[in-house]
């Protein structure tokens, strides 16, 4: 009788886990006799590697620089933003030393890094001729959006680390990397002027972006190994201001003279805002996807896996029977970390049917576990990414070509709604970055990963993987 109890508990698991439109298969058939087994088969799956193309990078992180790989080619990247204006946005007239600035600064800050700590380089930064659209994919082109003979800004030579800054100050908790340019003292006196003549300009971010300042574009000139991770970007415009009693007036000090301080407005590329990463990378990945005895998942917008499951072999051979559970097991050949260059298996690999991948991140989607999933890299034990349970997903493609044949009734013809279908039966695998709510600890958000990251796959075109199914069979 325990065993008994035991099918039948497994029997309303699986039922209990389906919804109304990804029922298991065979449900529709269950017996009177409690007479029933578990079993489990298993059922090749085909991988193969394709490029990812432009990726959506709706993103707060800036990347700029540019590495080589041994494997993959080279990487390169540069970012626009446009800054946001607090609303209504005033200088202090009235208690500044005059309407001019002190100076004006960009500083670009970052809390990490990929590559070579100490490698030379520099990077360029061009103001805006046209307002940004909102176009967040991976291959936006910033020629349409500057002018590189009149627009330049400034240019700065850097490190990764900074030497020239101590050590006690560098260690400590407060300190934060960064890339500072200082700026054409009339940047800021334009700036200061043109808030006294037209306040309105400065009424929110978009009067802002379209009337005085429309945004960056931080450009990689030189330097091969590095990648900065920028998180904030601050435009200051700095000037003298007087201080002042209760009564507003202006305070002495004992010599007579005016008692003045620092004071400074800042704009800020936030979320509020569209920012941009543009990639370029080398020809050598599509000499990677070629290869048939294993696949690759390379970011960013790099190269990822597409899986053909074996939907209509699973339909025909468990037609009559109900799906427990249906696991994918993904090993990755073994890579070590030996320099700073290295790159190692991205932390998270999300599973989507393919023709939803796109829709997937413009939305800003989460998984359902019916038709996307996620795998978080086991490199502890097994080496591997693990999809424990894929039976919805099954069943949501089997429904999908059911209802299509129901719906065509004695009009249907199966080649060619294949032909209108290819996606039907494929996934994608593709490296992303989780965003984990700090109270709820529920994903909140994920994006395509923009780091420089790859690993290599078991599987290809010529090695099938196992798609391990176990299912509950009743008795004829």
């Amino acid at each position: 009788m325990k065993i008994k109890h035991l099918l039948m508990a497994l029997l309303a698991s699986a039922i209990y886990s389906c919804d109304d439109t990804t029922g298991s298969l065979g449900l529709d058939m269950l017996p009177g006799s409690d007479n029933v087994n578990v079993s489990s088969t298993s059922f090749d799956v085909t991988t193969k590697s394709i490029l990812s193309g432009p990726v959506f990078a709706k993103t707060d992180i800036g990347y700029v620089g540019k590495y080589t790989d041994p494997d993959f080619g080279y990487f390169e990247s540069g970012f626009l933003t446009q800054l946001n204006c607090t609303d209504s946005l005033q200088f202090p007239f009235g208690v500044m030393a005059g309407d001019t600035a002190h100076l004006a600064e960009l500083v670009l800050y970052y809390d990490s890094y990929f590559g070579d700590s100490l490698n030379a380089c520099k990077m360029s930064v061009y103001e805006l001729n046209k307002v940004l659209d909102k176009n967040h994919y991976t291959n936006i082109n910033p020629d349409n959006y500057y002018n590189k003979s009149t627009g330049l800004i400034g240019s700065k030579s850097y490190s990764a680390v900074d030497l020239s800054i101590s050590d006690s100050i560098r260690n400590s908790s407060n300190y934060s990397k960064y890339v500072r340019f200082v700026l054409p003292k009339s940047f800021g006196d334009d700036m200061i002027k043109l808030n006294k003549e037209h306040p309105e300009y400065f009424y929110n971010a978009d009067a802002f972006i379209k009337n005085v300042f429309k945004g960056l574009y931080v450009k990689s000139d030189y330097g091969d190994g590095t990648i900065l991770y920028i998180n904030h970007v601050n435009l200051n415009i700095i000037y003298n201001s007087h201080y002042t009693d209760s009564l507003g007036n202006f305070l002495k000090k004992k010599d007579g003279t005016d008692s003045l301080y620092y004071g400074k407005r800042t704009f800020a590329a936030t979320k509020e805002i569209i920012q941009a990463n543009q990639f370029k990378t080398s020809q050598k990945l599509a000499e990677k996807v070629n290869e048939k005895d294993w696949t690759y998942l390379k970011s960013p917008a790099g190269i990822f896996t597409e899986v053909t499951l074996p939907v209509q072999q699973i339909a025909d051979q468990l037609s009559k029977d109900t799906l427990n559970t249906v696991k994918l097991s993904i090993n990755n050949y073994h890579q070590e970390k030996v320099n700073q260059y290295s790159l190692l298996a991205p932390k998270y690999m999300l599973l989507v049917r393919e023709k939803d991948a796109t829709s997937f991140f413009e939305k800003n989607e989460i998984i359902d576990n019916i038709t996307s999933y996620l795998a978080v890299h086991n490199n502890s034990k097994n080496n591997n990414y693990t999809f424990g349970n894929l039976s919805r997903l099954i069943s949501t493609c089997i429904a999908e070509k059911k209802a299509a044949k129901e719906k065509a009734g004695k009009d249907w013809n199966e080649q060619q709604w294949l032909s209108q279908n290819p996606l039907w039966n494929k996934v994608v695998l593709i490296p992303v970055n989780v965003t984990v709510d700090n109270n709820s600890n529920n994903i909140n958000r994920i994006q395509h990963d923009l780091s420089p990251a790859s690993v290599k796959l078991e599987g290809g075109e010529n090695n099938k993987l196992k798609l391990e199914v176990t299912y509950t069979k009743f008795p004829n």
